[in-house]
């Protein structure tokens, strides 16, 4: 192997005045001699790749006269040693089976939820009479808008805030930092940015 090493790093270099590599192999042009020196790198990359594939590291077991166990990539220069090379166990787990279909739903929830914990609050002044306070609960329910009511007319808090904002009716819906007096469903969805 170093012999054909050794030739192969000879055959590496070109001499341009004689238009000849070191080992005396002839060449045309000094475009011919790269070309050469290219395919002979090439060929030198693949020896050692392959001849690097096919050399695996042993591992050797052995007790010595205390009765402490060794484990070397190098057997002992004396005493008698176990190749364990072929009995090693690696310590791995298969995994889960995941469908592609089941990891981009994943993925699609969590950035949904990601989503709505970055979407502005939503709080509802109302009462039990209002139709446009219901059909805007009804709204929030079935686009899974999270929201909180306060009923002007039986909440305390409800009393004070309505008084606090000057209602002069209902529903008052806060969005954030907006207030939308009424329900509109195409306001609200510019506002919430929905």
């Amino acid at each position: 192997m170093t012999v054909l090493l050794q030739t192969l790093v000879k055959l590496m270099h070109f001499d341009v005045e004689s238009n000849t590599t070191t080992i005396g192999l002839p060449v045309n042009n000094s475009l011919q001699a790269q070309s050469l020196v290219c395919w002979l790198r090439l060929f030198l990359i693949f020896t050692f790749a392959t001849a690097s594939l096919s050399a695996t590291a042993q591992v050797y077991k052995w007790i010595d006269s205390q009765g402490q166990v060794h484990f070397s990539d190098k057997a002992p220069a004396s005493g008698v040693a176990e190749k364990i090379g072929d009995k090693l166990i690696i310590n791995s787990y298969p995994g889960s089976d995941v469908t592609e279909a089941a990891f981009l739903e994943q993925r699609h929830r969590e950035r949904l939820k990601k989503e709505g914990m970055r979407r502005p609050s939503v709080v509802i002044y109302s009462t039990v009479w209002c139709g446009v306070c219901r059909r805007a609960k009804q709204y929030f329910k079935a686009n899974n808008i999270a929201f909180r009511e306060y009923d002007v007319e039986t909440s305390s808090k409800g009393k004070k805030d309505f008084a606090r904002m000057k209602g002069q009716g209902v529903p008052i819906i806060l969005i954030g930092k907006a207030r939308m007096n009424g329900f509109d469903a195409a306001r609200f969805k510019r506002l919430y940015g929905a």
